[in-house]
């Protein structure tokens, strides 16, 4: 990590693995099944490799900072995820039809519920931990196609930390979710960290 400290990794995925597992409480709520995250894997990646780890299309979760922060935070989960994460939500048993079939807006729509009660946990454990008020936008929601992705112009960076966690919901979900930071972005949160210290 040529432009990225061992440190500032070490702080930004403790940072991300609070605020990941504030969100994880929420699911737990939301889905009614036990959920784990394993310590985050930290990495500095170009934006050109950041999708390399997934087939055809995903699903991407877009979170603006509008106080305390400022940037685009981004999360990616693999479609057949979302598609259990929706059956649940609808209040199937992750098995049912939402599970098997092609994502749709309801899907998205789900998705979206989920994310922003997620997201907005973890912007409340950030301003805990930072005794600083962190605000964000409601997420947006999208299926991209991997190899006709392009980012959008708001998210000028070419360098971003990629932070893996291993999720399992019950027995139904064994699977990586992907946080994205833009380089500046997470260095912004690392003196953040260094302030308050």
């Amino acid at each position: 990590m040529d432009f990225f400290s061992k440190d500032e990794a070490d702080v930004i995925g403790e940072i991300s693995n609070i605020s990941i597992g504030s969100s994880a409480t929420a699911m737990n709520l939301m889905l009614g099944q036990p959920i784990k995250i394993t310590t985050p894997n930290v990495s500095l990646v170009h934006r050109s490799d950041i999708l390399e780890d997934y087939e055809n299309s995903c699903i991407l979760v877009r979170v603006q900072y509008t106080q305390g922060l400022f940037g685009t935070n981004m999360l990616v989960l693999k479609n057949e995820d979302a598609r259990i994460i929706t059956d649940l939500m609808m209040g199937n048993d992750g098995t049912g039809e939402y599970s098997q079939s092609e994502i749709s807006p309801l899907h998205i729509s789900a998705i979206s519920e989920a994310m922003n009660q997620m997201t907005a946990s973890s912007a409340t454990a950030m301003s805990k931990m930072f005794n600083k008020k962190i605000d964000i936008s409601p997420p947006t929601v999208q299926q991209i196609v991997i190899e006709n992705f392009e980012f959008p112009d708001d998210i000028p960076d070419d360098l971003f930390v990629k932070i893996n966690f291993r999720l399992r919901v019950g027995k139904l979900i064994d699977s990586t979710i992907m946080q994205l930071y833009p380089f500046d972005l997470a260095n912004s949160i690392y003196k953040l960290f260094q302030r308050r210290n």
